[in-house]
């Protein structure tokens, strides 16, 4: 019989010298360890009980939603394919959200939800919160780095297809335009770059196109000297470099696989699932296992957006050459006179909290950041209207009295609503600026001043993208200003 011992209420089963099982009997802790939970247990787990009673009551749908301390700051940002059932989970007695996010739940009292209709919206959403918030326990995504879009070259002998970041093809150091960029095709973008990019190896064994960045002219007699590359020989490539296919079959089987990707792409997707299945049969697991992994690839490449809802406008507006966007905006607005100075306003806070403006300055279609200014607005919280007349009552009050001059295009952050608000400050002035307009997103309309019908401009209209450029500068430039204070009252600094 094994020997058993009694030592601090535990019965230690086995020999001395050896590891021993340990069994804790309920009757034997001590009172310090039995004693009941603390008042302030007490309240975290009522606190955490209310929050997961609210998060099953929310619709069954994706979305993105937002975590607040007790102060109202948003401190952590995720999606959700079903709300009710990521946010819920959060507030489990058994949850365990790892060191890093783990306290986060001792500072939670409330969250905000963004209902959205597909899981690659609520992606993206969360994506764009995250990097215009940087909440302090996220960690993922808090960087400068884009979503991937997908290439296809329309105006070369042989087209080209590519992976790409910087989808307006705009060089920052020289602002041209690389040419395979002009008139391509450009999808995206793509929310998982790595099934990107297995789907892109998959499709050019199917689809034989060429990656490089060759300059390939047709009819060039160089071209039949010249040795392919290591894509050809395994069957990735039909070598037009080479001169071994004809302009038009390889545009042919570019247009095929430009409708491959624009289709649902059943047909090759039924047969691929045809082979995981024989080859399973077959007790070819590994080739089974591949198949399933290709399959997943190529169903991901429906998980993108369209680079039209602009996501992600500091990747997608690029470069603009500053004259010849002032030129544009000059002839699109209908002034006599050149334009030199364009300032621009915005407005940004979180549900009322911390709101602040921003103006940042063009001077020659180039940021003079000597004259960026952001301002604390101090007579409303949640009313974007009448914090923006506060911003530009403040810039331009010496300006009304004719003490100081106004810039030749004052851009407002908005649609129609945010430029009457502005021109409601301005009728009150001595002096009128000269031009004053508003860039509404999504649709990029331009409203002017006095007039009811905005003006649309086509997207690669360099005015346009000039205007873009300094609403988007605004925009960061008052979110940074708005981190800062989120942050000093946070922290206390």
């Amino acid at each position: 019989m094994v020997p058993q011992t009694r030592c601090c209420g535990a019965i230690l089963c086995g020999i001395s010298d050896r590891v021993c099982t340990v069994r804790l009997c309920v009757s034997d802790v001590p009172d310090e360890i039995s004693a009941a939970p603390s008042e302030e247990d007490g309240q975290l787990s009522d606190r955490l009980r209310e929050l997961g009673k609210k998060a099953r009551a929310l619709p069954a749908v994706p979305g993105v939603y937002l975590m607040k301390d007790s102060a109202g700051v948003v401190i952590y940002v995720g999606k959700a394919k079903s709300l009710p059932h990521r946010v819920s989970s959060y507030f489990l007695p058994s949850t365990d959200l790892g060191p890093a996010k783990q306290p986060m739940l001792d500072i939670v009292v409330d969250f905000d939800t963004i209902e959205c209709d597909t899981e690659v919206s609520a992606l993206l959403t969360e994506a764009r919160l995250i990097k215009d918030i940087k909440p302090q326990f996220n960690v993922r995504m808090t960087d400068d780095k884009s979503f991937p879009y997908l290439v296809i070259s329309q105006r070369e002998d042989y087209p080209r297809v590519f992976i790409t970041r910087n989808p307006s093809g705009i060089d920052d150091r020289t602002g041209q335009i690389a040419p395979e960029f002009k008139g391509a095709k450009i999808l995206g973008p793509f929310i998982d770059s790595g099934a990107l990019r297995e789907s892109l190896k998959i499709t050019q064994k199917i689809f034989k196109f060429r990656t490089c960045s060759l300059d390939i002219i047709e009819n060039d007699p160089k071209n039949k000297h010249f040795r392919p590359c290591l894509l050809h020989p395994i069957g990735q490539c039909t070598a037009p470099c080479a001169d071994r296919i004809s302009s038009e079959q390889y545009k042919d089987d570019i247009k095929r696989f430009t409708r491959f990707i624009g289709s649902k792409r059943s047909v090759v997707l039924r047969e691929m699932r045809e082979q995981m299945a024989e080859a399973a049969k077959d007790m070819r697991f590994e080739d089974a296992a591949i198949l399933r992994d290709q399959i997943k690839a190529i169903e991901k490449l429906d998980h993108r957006a369209d680079k039209s809802d602009q996501w992600q406008p500091e990747t997608e507006i690029g470069y603009v050459d500053p004259m010849k966007g002032l030129a544009s905006l000059q002839r699109t607005l209908g002034l006599a006179e050149p334009i030199r100075c364009v300032e621009g306003f915005d407005i940004a806070h979180l549900q009322g909290n911390e709101t602040v403006g921003s103006k940042v300055c063009f001077v020659d279609g180039r940021p003079f950041k000597n004259e960026y200014r952001r301002y604390k607005v101090k007579s409303v919280n949640n009313d974007d209207y009448k914090a923006l007349q506060e911003v530009v009552s403040r810039r331009y009050r010496e300006a009304g009295k004719g003490w100081e001059l106004y810039p030749e295009v004052i851009l407002i952050d908005g649609g129609l609503g945010q430029l009457h608000a502005a021109m409601e400050v301005f009728d009150s002035l001595d002096v009128p600026p000269p031009m004053v307009v508003s860039l509404a997103k999504k649709e990029e309309l331009i409203y002017v001043q006095q007039k009811s019908a905005p003006i649309k401009l086509g997207r690669e209209n360099l005015g346009l993208k000039l205007l873009q450029q300094v609403r988007d500068e605004a925009h960061r430039f008052a979110q940074h200003y708005h981190h800062i204070l989120r942050r000093k009252r946070t922290l206390g600094e």
